[in-house]
C-alpha cells in the first residue's frame, strides 16, 4: 500500500456493504474469486488489440465518461474541463475536487474502488490528494502491467463482448483472436442504425452506402436487399464468435406493415422523408427480421429501452451523442413488446432475449413481461436484465432484484456487465456481488430465509458467473 503525504483513509473495507454475518460469508467464501463474464460492454476493441498503454489516468478514466461529466458540471465545473482543451491534470484536478461532493452518488463508490482495485490507492480522492494519487496512478500506467490486457487479467475477466455496428470489419477482433489472448473478446450484433436512421434520409442514405461496401453487396436498393446485407453481416459476425444482438431503443416497435415498411425505405433512398407509419413499420419488420437471425443461430438477443436521448440540442450539436445529455424516458412498454415477443413466439422463432429496463417505474413490467414467454426450453430464457445506466447503482440494483426475486426467479439470473467504455470499470462486478449477498444474508438474518449456506453459496456462484456461462454457450 502506498503510502500519502495526505493520506485519509477510505471507507472501503474487507466488508464494505456487506451488513451481517451471512452476508459476509456469502461474499467472501463465495462470489469474491468467481471469474467474471461481461456479456455486454462498450471496451473499444481496438486497443485491447494494441495492449494500449496510457499515459496517465486521466486518460483512462475521464475521457470519454460522461457519468463523470454529469457530475462535474453539475458541481458548476466548465465544459473545458469535461470535454475541452485543458491539459489532463487539470480535468484530474477538477474531478477530484468533484469527487466530495458526490457522496450518496454511485460515482463516490466506483471511484474509491476502482483506485484501490487497480492501484493500490486507499485513500479519499479530493482536491488535497489529487496530486500524488494523479501522479502515483500516471506512474503506475507506464508499466508492462497496466497496459490494456493486463489489467483486464488483474481483475479476473474472462469473455468480454463489445458491441459493434454490422458494417464493422471486426479486423481488431480477429487481431486479438490471433493474438492468443487468453480473455476471448467477441463481437456484438447492433443493427439500429439500419433501422433508426430511417427518420434522417441523408444519413440512412450514407449508412446504407457503407454497409453495401461492408456486405460485399454493392448497392442497397430495396428493403430485401437491405436484409440481405443484414443477413450477411450476421453470419460474418457468427463467424467471428458472437453470440449476442442488442438494440438501444426508447420502447419496442411492433407495427408489421411489410408494405409500408417497403414505402418507408424507398422514399428514404429517394432522399424523402416517410410518413410516421411508414417509419414505424420499418423500424419494426427490420427489428422482428433479426430477431429472427437471432433466433436462427441459438443467438441471445438484448434490449436497452426508455432512454430518452439527446435532450439538450445546443450541446448536441457542439459536442455530438453519448456526451452526457440522456435521461429516463417515460415510454408505454408493455403493449407492443408484448405483440413483438408473440408474433415471434407463434412461429416458435423466439430467442433468448435480456430486457434492460431505464424507467425504474417499469421494473415489474418488464419483470412480468418475461414470464409470459419462457417455454421450459432453457432455464431464464427470458431474463429481466440487470440495473442498466442510471439505475446501474445500489438502490436500482436492489430494485431490479427484488422485482426479479418477486416475479420471477432471482436463482436463474444471469447477473451483472459492465456496460462501460471504461476499462477501470469491472470493480462494478464486486460492487454488484456485494449487494447481492447483503440482500440474500439480510433475508436469512431477518428469518426470511433458511441459513443453508452451501445452496446460497451456490446460488450466488451461479449468479456471479455460472449462470452466464450455461446461458450464453460460449
Amino acid at each position: 500500500m502506498t503510502t500519502f503525504v495526505t493520506a485519509q483513509k477510505t471507507f472501503i473495507t474487507d466488508d464494505f456493504l456487506l451488513r451481517s454475518e451471512t452476508a459476509r460469508i456469502l461474499y467472501h467464501d463465495y462470489a469474491k474469486e468467481m471469474p467474471i463474464i461481461d456479456y455486454h460492454c462498450h471496451l473499444p476493441p481496438d486497443q485491447i488489440a494494441a495492449d494500449k498503454q496510457f499515459e496517465n489516468i486521466t486518460q483512462i478514466w475521464l475521457y470519454g465518461d460522461h457519468y463523470k461529466w454529469r457530475a462535474m458540471r453539475a458541481n458548476g465545473i466548465n465544459e473545458r474541463y469535461c470535454t475541452g482543451d485543458a491539459s489532463d491534470w487539470e480535468k484530474f484536478e477538477q474531478w477530484a475536487i468533484t469527487v466530495p461532493y458526490t457522496m450518496r452518488n454511485p460515482l463516490y463508490h466506483w471511484t474509491h474502488l476502482e483506485l484501490l482495485r487497480y492501484f493500490d490507492i486507499d485513500i479519499l480522492l479530493n482536491k488535497d490528494s489529487a496530486r500524488e494519487i494523479y501522479d502515483e496512478c500516471s506512474a503506475k500506467l507506464k508499466q508492462p502491467d497496466f497496459s490494456v490486457k493486463n489489467l483486464l487479467k488483474r481483475m479476473n475477466v474472462k469473455i468480454i463482448c463489445t458491441t459493434d455496428d454490422p458494417t464493422d470489419l471486426l479486423s481488431d477482433h480477429k487481431s486479438i483472436r490471433d493474438s492468443g489472448f487468453e480473455i476471448k473478446v467477441l463481437p456484438t450484433f447492433r443493427p439500429d442504425k439500419a433501422m433508426l436512421l430511417i427518420d434522417s434520409p441523408e444519413e440512412f442514405n450514407q449508412y446504407l452506402t457503407k454497409l453495401g461496401e461492408t456486405s460485399g453487396l454493392r448497392e442497397i436498393n430495396t428493403y430485401e436487399g437491405l436484409l440481405a446485407a443484414l443477413q450477411n453481416r450476421h453470419d460474418f459476425f457468427a463467424s467471428m464468435g458472437g453470440k449476442l444482438s442488442d438494440h438501444g431503443l426508447e420502447h419496442i416497435y411492433a407495427t408489421f406493415d411489410e408494405e409500408a415498411a417497403k414505402q418507408a425505405f424507398s422514399a428514404a433512398r429517394n432522399g424523402q422523408l416517410p410518413s410516421d407509419l411508414q417509419r414505424e413499420a420499418f423500424k419494426s419488420l427490420v427489428l422482428f427480421e433479426t430477431a429472427k437471425m437471432d433466433h436462427a443461430k441459438t443467438w441471445t438477443q438484448q434490449f436497452h429501452l426508455g432512454a430518452l436521448r439527446n435532450n439538450n440540442a445546443r450541446m448536441l450539436r457542439e459536442l455530438g451523442p453519448d456526451t452526457g445529455w440522456d435521461s429516463i424516458g417515460d415510454y408505454s412498454q408493455a403493449q407492443a413488446m408484448s405483440k413483438f415477443f408473440n408474433k415471434l413466439d407463434s412461429t416458435d422463432q423466439l430467442a433468448k432475449t435480456i430486457l434492460y429496463n431505464l424507467n425504474p417505474a417499469d421494473n415489474e413490467v418488464l419483470a412480468t413481461m418475461t414470464g409470459n414467454y419462457n417455454d421450459g426450453t432453457i432455464a431464464g430464457k427470458m431474463q429481466f436484465g440487470s440495473g442498466w445506466w442510471y439505475l446501474d447503482q445500489k438502490d436500482g440494483m436492489e430494485r431490479q432484484m427484488n422485482a426479479l426475486s418477486n416475479m420471477g426467479l432471482l436463482s436463474r439470473f444471469v447477473g451483472m456487465l459492465t456496460d462501460s467504455r471504461s476499462f477501470l470499470s469491472y470493480p462494478r462486478h464486486e460492487y454488484f456481488r456485494r449487494i447481492l449477498c447483503n440482500i440474500i444474508g439480510n433475508d436469512v438474518e431477518n428469518g426470511e430465509l433458511p441459513n443453508d449456506i452451501q445452496w446460497l453459496g451456490k446460488l450466488v456462484e451461479d449468479i456471479s458467473y455460472r449462470n452466464a456461462s450455461n446461458y450464453f454457450g460460449f
